[in-house]
């Protein structure tokens, strides 16, 4: 009997090519605690793979927090937020981070990409128009084609190609501009003085995803409307507890109606239970941390500039980055997967990033710098680039 399943052999084909294009994604397994030094694969490395920015996925403060609410709270609240699923420790959260960053209001979400999905649908919808940077995250492409409202798309960064794009679309109801803060694969940091003084001066709604700036940009790693001192300007700030914050959980932050409105139709928010006890405890304990201190936001800056200079010095284009991301730009993405591999070997967990992540003839290796290396580990990683880089003949 021919067992072949001729209705998925086409999915067959499709992972075989990208076996061959060196574009399959090999899932690696970790077994410790997120940290500076994991196990992964059974193998001791440091980790430079992480959005564990601060090192707070395994503090010993969040640890304690969540195990305290578990005790108190239970696990889950075994609802949707609008039926039973809100508990006091929610609505502390909200009230603590719209104080932390300024804002008139605060929801949140499972996570920052459902936060997408839950604000952009919420904000526009058919006969709308977004103006998009053409380098955004996925969950915000997946919002703005869900919301079914024209989606137009400017070059990255580009606020003189956002110009034009505005004034070449006039059949419009509302209109959004959105932008990441800063740009997960390159790290480099939006204008978004510079898209403000747009959005004034069209009257268009300006929202922000901060996902990788929450916990890195601004006082205290308030974020990227604070690092450009831009409060009550911004209409809706996107973030991430998922990263710095070291738990999991979506922020929309901004205007007062704006989070209301959100709370009335935000699907996710509507339909999808609420975030679990212990990682709601483990924000709390994070934003105390951020109050009370800025050491750790310090100390992930110096280690990020310190790890950029030194990869530029060996001889690595490192691109644009502004950020604690450091992409090493290879090119294609057998040689970036071969970079990675190799630098496993020697003990470094970094891995290579390629299409459709980024475009093709782009992959690098993206290093995720955290507060969580000490100047020892920076060093030693250093070590291990550069000896790979020289048997790949990529630098000197």
């Amino acid at each position: 009997m021919d067992t072949k399943d001729t209705k998925t052999e086409y999915l067959a084909q499709q992972l075989a090519e990208l076996r061959e294009q060196g574009l399959f994604n090999n899932i690696r397994t970790i077994d410790s605690p997120m940290d500076g030094h994991i196990v992964v694969d059974g193998k001791q490395v440091l980790n430079f793979c992480a959005n564990n920015y601060l090192g707070l996925a395994n503090h010993p403060r969040l640890r304690e927090a969540a195990k305290r609410a578990i005790d108190e709270y239970g696990i889950g609240p075994g609802a949707v937020r609008t039926i039973a699923g809100t508990m006091s420790l929610h609505v502390k959260l909200e009230e603590r981070l719209a104080q932390f960053k300024g804002a008139e209001a605060c929801i949140t979400l499972q996570s920052g990409f459902t936060a997408n999905l839950a604000t952009i649908p919420a904000l526009v919808g058919k006969g709308d128009v977004i103006f998009s940077d053409s380098l955004n995250h996925a969950s915000i492409i997946d919002g703005c084609r869900l919301s079914r409202a024209q989606i137009v798309a400017y070059e990255h960064n580009n606020v003189d190609d956002l110009r034009v794009k505005i004034a070449e679309t006039s059949d419009y109801g509302r209109r959004l501009i959105i932008s990441d803060g800063v740009f997960s694969m390159d790290g480099d940091i939006a204008p978004l003085p510079a898209l403000y003084e747009v959005a004034k001066e069209h009257d268009i709604l300006l929202m922000v995803d901060d996902a990788h700036g929450e916990g890195v940009l601004g006082k205290g790693g308030r974020g990227i409307v604070d690092h450009f001192d831009l409060h009550g300007k911004i209409d809706v700030e996107v973030g991430t507890m998922s990263k710095a914050f070291g738990a999991v959980g979506g922020i929309v932050a901004g205007k007062q109606v704006i989070i209301d409105w959100i709370r009335q139709r935000g699907r996710p928010f509507l339909f999808s239970s609420a975030m679990t006890v212990p990682d709601v405890a483990a924000c709390l304990e994070a934003v105390d941390m951020l109050e009370s201190s800025d050491e750790l936001v310090t100390r992930l800056w110096h280690n990020a500039e310190f790890f950029r200079n030194e990869l530029r010095n060996l001889g690595f284009d490192v691109g644009h980055s502004e950020t604690p991301i450091v992409p090493v730009m290879l090119g294609e993405a057998p040689l970036a997967q071969q970079f990675s591999r190799k630098l496993f070997e020697n003990g470094v967990f970094a891995m290579a990033i390629g299409f459709p992540t980024v475009p093709r003839g782009k992959a690098r290796v993206r290093v995720m710098n955290t507060a969580a290396h000490s100047q020892d580990d920076l060093e030693q990683a250093l070590v291990a680039f550069e000896k790979v880089g020289k048997e790949l003949d990529l630098i000197q």
